[in-house]
């Protein structure tokens, strides 16, 4: 049965503050009323800054992100970043050849790969790969290109050049954005175009992001969610976006 409209805002509010996401299909079919007049609500309540909408969906915290220095993001939520890292390093193999991207839960992954033995990688990251620059027991092909200053990573037409000659086990991929409808997404557009051709180049598809990174929308996307075979992330993140990303095919980890 249909709610009033005081109601229906109510219920809206209730469960985006319990989930931070809500889906306007769904809350049609919940309310029994049309998708039209959901988007009216949805409207109105943005209108009194109480949710940001999206395409389909509304969150409740503003979903658009902006680029932040690498130097920056070592520094936050480390606990989370540390947690997902090991469970990822568990995936790898003596003799793997692996693919790790950039960002600061990659310089994690690789403090946790340090050790290992007969190990290939290729790396996007100048700083992954000084990581593990100091093992002999691990081959490095460093990517060329320009520098993304705000990684530390290179970018642009030498790096994707460089990837078609290579065939890798697994992609360690991070992203700045996981959303359920648009997909996984960077603040830079030439480095989200480097990931998909990290994509191509990998057997295995494994993104590392934590909980804080769910729901958000960067710039450039990098792929569909139903690319991606693994997300790794923390045991913060909301089960209604959990539900929705397993329903594209994904497996989730909660570390």
């Amino acid at each position: 049965m249909s709610k009033s409209i005081a109601k229906r805002h109510q219920y809206i509010l209730n469960k985006i503050q319990e989930h931070g996401f809500v889906n306007v299909h769904e809350l049609s079919e919940e309310l029994d009323v049309s998708m039209v007049t959901i988007r009216k609500d949805l409207k109105i309540l943005e209108s009194r800054n109480l949710l940001y909408r999206t395409h389909g969906s509304a969150t409740l915290a503003n979903p658009f992100i902006v680029d932040r220095n690498i130097h920056e993001k070592e520094k936050i939520r480390i606990e989370q970043k540390v947690r997902i890292a090991k469970a990822a390093a568990q995936l790898v193999q003596p003799h793997d050849s692996i693919i790790l991207a950039s960002g600061s839960t990659m310089l994690e992954l690789a403090k946790q790969l340090q050790n290992q033995k007969e190990l290939t990688v290729v790396s996007a990251s100048l700083n992954v790969s000084q990581i593990l620059n100091i093992n002999p027991d691990i081959e490095i092909h460093q990517l060329g290109g320009t520098i993304r200053k705000s990684s530390n990573s290179t970018i642009g037409p030498f790096a994707e050049k460089m990837l078609e000659n290579y065939s890798c086990n697994i992609l360690f991929l991070g992203a700045d954005g996981v959303d359920p409808d648009f997909g996984l997404t960077t603040t830079n557009a030439m480095e989200a175009s480097l990931n998909e051709k990290m994509i191509r180049a990998a057997s295995k598809v494994v993104v590392l992001a934590d909980s804080s990174k769910f729901g958000k929308r960067g710039f450039g996307k990098i792929c569909e969610l139903n690319v991606v075979d693994i997300i790794i992330t923390d045991n913060e993140v909301s089960g209604m976006l959990v539900k929705k990303i397993q329903e594209k095919g994904v497996d989730i980890v909660t570390v």
